[in-house]
């Protein structure tokens, strides 16, 4: 081989080395910003996520909070004692009439409010609590927890409400829904004893009556009352009543 050629070659072979390493580091070069644009994703991926189950938490709390805090309805109550009613009131002193649904959970806060009412004012008032009793249902179907709950509180009456005759003269028309009414059967106090759907603690509902019965006197003599629907379709089967339960 003649020196020319062998120049020629070693020449080739060094342009065809040049070209390797500059090809390699082209590749290594696409590599760093595909790395960073996978990063870049991953990271815009999960922020995407964090907004959604955000979104979705703020969602889920603004209805909870919004079931809790929206009263059951409410209608106008009478203004004295119904005359056709098959209760007898206590003609020496009040009588509280509590309606109640047994099969709705939220109404165990109203119970617990009324034991804590009825210690405060221990001998001042006669309380009944009337439990819904359906005849579409078995004949145990309002004895539940909330009745042994409220047959346990000193000075209250439990009785059942076959098919809530006795809500119906009393317009009585949310589980938890509180009548106050004086000696004379005049009504003194109307509404709820908790502050919100399912929740113990001070509330206007408690204090009112509680003022009443000690001074004579109240701020409010009518509160709004959280509960499941008294009397309606299908009874502790309807739509709010299920709710209840899942809280």
């Amino acid at each position: 081989m003649t020196k020319q050629a062998v120049w020629i070659t070693h020449r080739l072979f060094t342009v065809n080395t040049m070209n390797s390493q500059q090809i390699a580091g082209s590749d290594e070069a696409l590599q760093v910003p595909l790395q960073q644009h996978k990063h870049t994703k991953r990271w815009l991926g999960l922020t995407i996520l964090t907004v959604i189950w955000i979104c979705l938490v703020g969602i889920g709390m603004s209805s909870l909070w919004k079931y809790q805090t929206t009263p059951g309805e409410t209608t106008e109550t009478p203004k004295t004692w119904p005359a056709d009613s098959m209760v007898q009131q206590n003609p020496n002193r009040p009588t509280l009439m509590m309606f109640a649904h047994p099969h709705c959970p939220c109404t165990q806060a109203s119970i617990s409010e009324l034991a804590l009412l009825m210690e405060h004012c221990s001998g001042q008032v006669d309380a009944r609590v009337l439990f819904l009793k359906s005849s579409k249902f078995s004949t145990e179907w309002e004895r539940t927890d909330l009745w042994s709950s409220a047959t346990a509180i000193p000075g209250v009456t439990v009785i059942g409400d076959q098919d809530g005759s006795e809500a119906v003269r009393f317009r009585a028309t949310t589980s938890g829904d509180v009548l106050l009414f004086d000696s004379n059967g005049q009504l003194l106090f109307h509404g709820g004893i908790t502050g919100s759907r399912g929740h113990t603690g001070e509330n206007a509902g408690r204090s009112a009556i509680e003022s009443i019965l000690i001074s004579g006197k109240a701020e409010t003599k009518q509160t709004f009352v959280f509960g499941c629907p008294l009397l309606g379709q299908n009874d502790a089967c309807s739509k709010e009543n299920q709710e209840c339960r899942q809280q």
